[in-house]
């Protein structure tokens, strides 16, 4: 009880550390609370679990920062918001895939929801870096997938760090579904951790094709790091016709707009 009371005490302190700092590296945490390295990525990983700060490569970062307006949450909370929408446009997505396609598909509840659709095809690949995707496809008999090893981060089941960098490097991509956290005129698109938003990066240079896919409570949103600029994406997938600076956008750069029909 003692310890644990210890502990609660010592991530109570770093979780204020954090929010006055906006982010800290490792190396300022276990200078601040003389801890062991081992023992703050430790209370790092609780205090990620429950919400309050997102970890990234050197430390973490407070979730509530102006810079973080989009908040995460865990794959499960997330899973039956706009869920129609999302079914939806996983159905349009799977209809640009074709046999022989190898397909990228990153974490996220519509690209598991595009996993879904793609069981019943034929003789394609599709490789990710989502532990759920994996396991969705697992019984699907004519697709080969290809899973990028790693550290999986609990909330959204992704593979991350560098295991998962040097395979994703070596893997050649017909077409990719981004999952993406927020879009928005000024920041692109954009994801909440840092790790999954290096993973994405270099799965998108090993790509012919990149299709973020998004319902439009994603618009106006902006998360914590950018994955890449508004204009490098082939296409987009989502559940309404764009209007405004998306649909500008879209136009000037040549985006194909590809729109899930409604019922």
């Amino acid at each position: 009880m003692e310890a644990t009371s210890k502990g609660e005490a010592r991530r109570a302190k770093m979780l204020a550390l954090i929010k006055a700092n906006g982010r800290m590296s490792i190396q300022e945490i276990t200078s601040a609370l003389q801890c062991s390295e081992a023992t703050a990525r430790r209370d790092l990983d609780l205090l990620e679990r429950s919400g309050p700060i997102i970890r990234t490569i050197g430390g973490a970062v407070y979730e509530g920062t102006p810079a973080q307006p989009a908040t995460e949450l865990p794959f499960a909370d997330k899973r039956q918001s706009q869920l129609q929408e999302k079914e939806r446009i996983a159905e349009t997505a799977a209809g640009l895939v074709s046999e022989g396609d190898v397909i990228c598909l990153t974490g996220g509840t519509t690209t598991f929801l595009i996993a879904r659709a793609l069981k019943a095809r034929r003789n394609i690949t599709v490789v990710t870096n989502a532990v759920n995707i994996a396991c969705e496809l697992a019984d699907a008999e004519d697709v080969q997938v290809v899973v990028v090893g790693g550290v999986m981060r609990a909330k959204s089941y992704e593979l991350i760090g560098p295991l998962a960098e040097i395979v994703a490097d070596r893997i050649n991509i017909t077409k990719m579904f981004l999952g993406v956290d927020g879009v928005s005129e000024t920041h692109g698109w954009t994801m909440h951790a840092e790790m999954e938003v290096r993973i994405a990066q270099i799965l998108i240079r090993r790509s012919g094709e990149v299709f973020p896919v998004f319902d439009d409570s994603k618009l106006e949103k902006t998360a914590l790091f950018t994955i890449m600029p508004l204009a490098e994406a082939t296409g987009i997938i989502t559940n309404r016709q764009p209007d405004g600076w998306l649909a500008r956008a879209c136009k000037e750069h040549g985006m194909a707009v590809h729109v899930s029909e409604q019922p």
